[in-house]
Parts: C-alpha cells; sequence; structure tokens
C-alpha cells in the first residue's frame, strides 16, 4: 500500500526541508491575535450515509457508531478496507493572515474540514489510530487531525469557559454541529507553554477541557529543538521535561508524540521510548512531518515509529504533489487505496486480494472477501 520507496524518500526529505524552513520563520514572527470566528451556519447539514445491507447489531459504550459484527457479505456490500491508507493532516497556526507557508487561515481550515466531512471522513486521534483502536461507521474513512506547536490560535477558552471563536478548537466543533457523522477531536501536540499560556492554572483549565471533551493532548518535545542534532541524554530529556509537565497539569501520560520538523534523532529508539530524572515515556507512534499518507495501522508495513502525516495546504509550489489538496483528491479518484471501515472494531475486513499486507493484532479476526 505505500508508494514507490524512491518517490517517497525525495519528497519526504523535500518535505521535512520545507517546514524546517518555514517553523524556524514561525519563532521569528510575532504571536497574532486570535482569528475571529466566520459567520455562523443555521442547521445541521443532512448526511447519507453509505447504503449496506444491515450486520447484526451489538452493544456499544456511549459516543461510539453502531456496533456491527461485520461478515464478508457485509464488508463487501460496503467496500471495507482495513488495509488502506488513512490521511494524518498535520496544521500549524491558524491565523488570519498567513505569515508562514504552513499557516492556514481560519476559513480555510473551516473549508477543508467541511470537506472531509461531506466525502465521509471521521477524525480519530493520533493514539486511537497508531494502536489500531479505530471506531468508524462502516462504509466511512478515518482521518486524523494534528495540531503541532499548541499555539493560541488552537485553543483558548472564553469568558463563558467555551472554545475562543475562530480557534481551531471552536471550529472543529462547528463543523461537527453541522455534520453529525463528524466527530470533534484532534490531537495537540504540546510545547512547554500549551496554548500559549504561561500560567500552570490556565494550563490545566486547557488541558482538563480538552480531554474531558475527547480530545488528545499528547508530547511535542519542551523546547522544539532538532532532535539529530541531540545526544541521546538531551533527547530523553527534551521528551521527559514535557511529559513531567503535562502529569503535573492532570494530562494523562502520552501515547504518542510528534517530532519537531519531523527530524528523527540518530538513535531512533529513543524517540519513542526511555526515561529521563524518573520520568518514563512510551509512545504508541511517533509522528514525522510529512509527505504522504499514512498506511493502516494493521499492514506489515506500519513503523509505529516513523508515521507519515501530510502537511495541510493547497496544491501551489512545493505543495504541488505532497500536501492535502492534492492528496485527498488523489484518495477520491483511488478509492480502492483508502482505508474503509467496516464499523466493526474487533474485526479486520479486506478485499481477499490484500490479505497478504496485513497482521492481524491483539487478536482481531480478519474478514477477507
Amino acid at each position: 500500500m505505500r508508494l514507490p520507496a524512491s518517490s517517497t524518500k525525495i519528497i519526504g526529505l523535500a518535505n521535512v526541508v520545507v517546514v524546517t524552513v518555514a517553523v524556524i520563520g514561525l519563532s521569528l514572527i510575532p504571536a497574532q491575535e486570535l482569528p475571529h470566528a466566520g459567520p455562523a451556519s443555521a442547521g445541521k447539514v443532512e448526511e447519507s450515509p453509505p447504503s449496506a445491507a444491515p450486520a447484526e447489531t451489538v452493544a456499544t459504550p456511549p459516543g461510539q457508531p453502531p456496533g456491527v459484527v461485520a461478515t464478508p457479505e457485509f464488508a463487501r456490500q460496503v467496500r471495507a478496507n482495513e488495509a488502506g491508507l488513512v490521511p494524518v493532516l498535520m496544521y500549524h497556526r491558524i491565523v488570519r493572515k498567513r505569515l508562514a507557508s504552513i499557516d492556514r487561515t481560519p476559513d480555510q481550515l473551516r473549508k477543508e474540514l467541511e470537506r472531509l466531512a461531506r466525502a465521509g471522513y471521521v477524525p480519530i486521534t493520533a493514539a486511537e489510530f497508531a494502536t489500531g483502536d479505530i471506531r468508524v461507521p462502516a462504509g466511512r474513512y478515518p482521518v486524523v487531525l494534528t495540531f503541532d506547536d499548541g499555539h493560541p490560535s488552537h485553543f483558548a477558552l472564553d469568558a463563558n469557559g467555551n472554545p475562543a471563536p475562530g480557534t481551531a478548537v471552536a471550529i472543529i466543533q462547528e463543523v461537527a454541529a453541522r455534520y453529525p457523522s463528524f466527530r470533534p477531536t484532534a490531537t495537540f501536540w504540546v510545547n512547554h507553554e500549551p496554548f500559549g499560556l504561561r500560567d500552570e492554572a490556565g494550563q490545566a483549565a486547557a488541558l482538563r477541557w480538552l480531554t474531558e471533551h475527547g480530545y488528545e493532548v499528547a508530547n511535542h518535545t519542551w523546547s522544539h529543538p532538532n532532535l539529530r542534532a541531540l545526544r541521546k541524554r538531551k533527547v530523553r530529556e527534551q521528551i521527559g521535561r514535557i511529559e513531567r509537565l503535562l502529569k503535573k497539569l492532570g494530562a494523562p501520560p502520552s501515547r504518542t508524540m510528534a517530532l519537531p520538523y519531523g527530524s528523527m534523532p540518530h538513535a531512533k529508539k529513543v524517540a519513542r521510548t526511555g526515561s529521563w530524572d524518573g520520568t518514563r515515556y512510551d509512545f504508541a507512534g511517533v509522528f514525522l512531518a510529512g509527505a504522504e499518507p499514512s498506511v493502516s495501522p494493521y499492514a506489515k508495513s506500519f513503523d509505529r515509529g516513523a508515521i507519515q502525516r501530510i502537511q495541510s495546504n493547497g496544491k501551489k509550489g512545493e505543495c504541488r504533489k505532497w500536501c492535502s489538496q492534492y492528496w485527498l483528491e488523489w484518495l477520491d479518484k483511488h478509492p480502492g487505496k483508502r482505508y474503509v471501515s467496516d464499523g466493526d472494531p474487533e474485526r479486520i475486513s479486506i478485499p481477499r486480494a490484500a490479505k497478504g499486507n496485513i497482521i492481524a493484532k491483539r487478536g482481531l479476526q480478519v474478514v477477507a472477501y
């Protein structure tokens, strides 16, 4: 399910360079005001669920999709392919005026999320993806929304204790209100001042709201260094210090982390597991900076220590072939390559031709049709 190795290396290296230059540029730019919310859309948008014969239903926890027991016949009808590709989208600042190529405006974010919702994508967290805990209704597609650096434009609470208008979380919530099947969740990878907050009480309140509402807040190192330039001890310190802070603020242990600049330390394993000054970390997934959809977490080629992401952007300049607009269009044109859920988290449903490409994990049953 992966692209040719030569192409992957070329675009991967190119995208890391682009992201590195852009993020370094961001560090020199003063923080902008939070963007204002766009006009609220009245009412919910009706959606047509995928057509398929009903499967046997089972009880599921509150908030999860209606359960089914996938059979080969049902999997065939919804065209399930849980060996397919999954877009893991990477966002940075969400600002009214873009000052770097990786910035997105509130309107651009809203339009991309609405496009995903209309196409049948359902957000899951990075941790759920990395662990293969994908609970998406039958016939729909998982997407992972990830936000790097914990910028103030990602999340803030207003005077009433709600997401501040124009922030990424407020926009996600708005889109989910209009599209009932679009689950309001995302992953926020933060540094030592989450969302630009410097007081511990404010940081704790922000993390509490996000985790209580189904969002993931996790590790992006203490000060966002290039880990490849550091010795193993310093890599462990960068990861361990932010892990200790998140614990102090009441967040659960991080299950995932994103590499600053997408740069892997020389000792790859130290990015995924280790300890510093008595604080341990053990991630289910370590995420890169780009530049293609990820293979399924059930695929034999899935590497939890180097999970691909896609930069959110149009098709101009360096993004002609590896940012979100290009890849979402590519997946629309190649539906047989895309991950399609069978609606049954206890089974992995795939076309029979893909059976040799996956590994059944955690005792999940493989359904081939």
